[in-house]
């Protein structure tokens, strides 16, 4: 199963990250296990600068931005 986290200190660019990787979810059907990480100390553990921050698989794919749900499906393969 797929682990995504989404880092972020629970800014509104996070919030509107995390609810597209859940319908992005829901839209591909696929099997995901979804984590905010909302500490900051962890989230620097990912040498991470900008957030919202997606991480899939502990391999950081998208910073610094909102991605719109189309494009976390493709990242879902």
């Amino acid at each position: 199963m797929t682990t995504i986290k989404i880092l972020g200190t629970g800014c509104a660019k996070c919030k509107s990250t995390y609810n597209n990787v859940l319908k992005a979810i829901e839209e591909s059907g696929a099997q995901a296990n979804v984590i905010k990480v909302e500490d900051i100390t962890e989230i620097m553990t990912y040498n991470v600068m900008s957030t919202p921050a997606l991480v899939v698989d502990e391999v950081i794919k998208i910073k610094g931005r909102v991605p719109d749900v189309s494009e976390i499906k493709a990242l879902l393969g």
